[in-house]
């Protein structure tokens, strides 16, 4: 059994060479085989990845031409895998290597195996996050509510083959698994605290992600708010027939300002909502059809 590690990399700096003989150690005697996709990095870096394929023939390199997304970058890293299984890690060590041979026992009987954490040592920001797209996974995507997206995973690798085929530029690699295979579990594993460096996630990114979810994998927002708007049509007519009756009644009761400027607000409001959101699938689909790239190749060392 080959295995092939893909790490997508970022500001990593020196710790990448310390993470790439972690790897090596651990499945010392084993075929194996670490690709690297540096995703953009302005500091050292590439050439701290470049001496790591210097000095481990196992080691494959592949440098991006600016940051394109962590997403893009294991996508990136996936096309050059070989090996049976495919584990995805981090840089940053919060999941230490030793931790992929608990997801590879398991690999045999499932096509997709994710960690998940006793107690997630992220920043509580990111925490909050992680949280919040889980709960739109589950709503948009159907992932089941006991499963964590974790981006520690190991997939077999006729899944990884099918996840390789899209080639849009916006890929979400665990929408892209879950419309692949149901055949899915996960694995506790230890997650260590960052021990140097910062979290690369921002509320932007994660904005971004949330939003590749929601419109790139997902019609439901659009049927939500189709319903939503056969509601608001509906109250609309039940508050319209309440009011022509009140005034029938009640000839004296004036006619309500306030009620209609909040009427206004509020219908104008859904109207910006559905336009922003019909704006977000036309915006991806003219990106996808003007063939912006997933990425862009600077430089291999294969």
């Amino acid at each position: 059994m080959k295995l092939s590690v893909v790490v997508p990399v970022y500001f990593a700096g020196e710790r990448i060479r310390r993470l790439v003989r972690a790897v090596l150690e651990t499945f010392e005697g084993q075929e194996i085989e670490i690709v690297l996709v540096n995703d953009g990095s302005t500091d050292d870096t590439e050439s701290h990845c470049i001496a790591a394929a210097d000095e481990h023939p196992e080691v494959k390199f592949i440098s991006l031409r600016r940051n394109f997304g962590e997403h893009n970058a294991v996508i990136c890293g996936l096309n050059y895998v070989t090996g049976d299984y495919v584990a995805i890690i981090d840089d940053d060590f919060q999941n230490p290597p030793e931790e992929i041979k608990k997801l590879l026992a398991h690999a045999e009987q499932y096509d997709v195996v994710y960690s998940r954490y006793p107690v997630k040592k992220h920043h509580w920001f990111r925490n909050l996050g992680s949280r919040f797209n889980d709960r739109v996974a589950t709503a948009m995507l159907g992932k089941p509510k006991d499963l964590y997206l974790s981006s520690f995973k190991v997939i077999a690798k006729p899944v990884v083959d099918e996840v390789i085929k899209y080639r849009g530029p916006f890929p979400y690699i665990d929408g892209l698994i879950l419309r692949a295979t149901q055949s899915i579990t996960s694995v506790e594993v230890e997650h260590l605290s960052r021990d140097e460096g910062q979290s690369s996630y921002t509320l932007g990114k994660l904005v971004n992600l949330w939003l590749n979810m929601f419109i790139n994998f997902s019609i439901k927002p659009m049927r939500y708010l189709t319903f939503l708007g056969f509601c608001v049509a509906g109250l609309s007519f039940v508050l319209g027939v309440y009011f022509m009756i009140d005034k029938i009644i009640n000839p004296s009761v004036p006619l309500g300002w306030t009620s209609t400027i909040a009427s206004i607000f509020f219908v104008g409001g859904l109207q910006f909502v559905f336009l922003g959101l019909i704006g977000e699938y036309l915006g991806k689909q003219y990106l996808d059809q003007n063939k912006t790239p997933q990425w862009v190749v600077k430089l291999e060392k294969l």
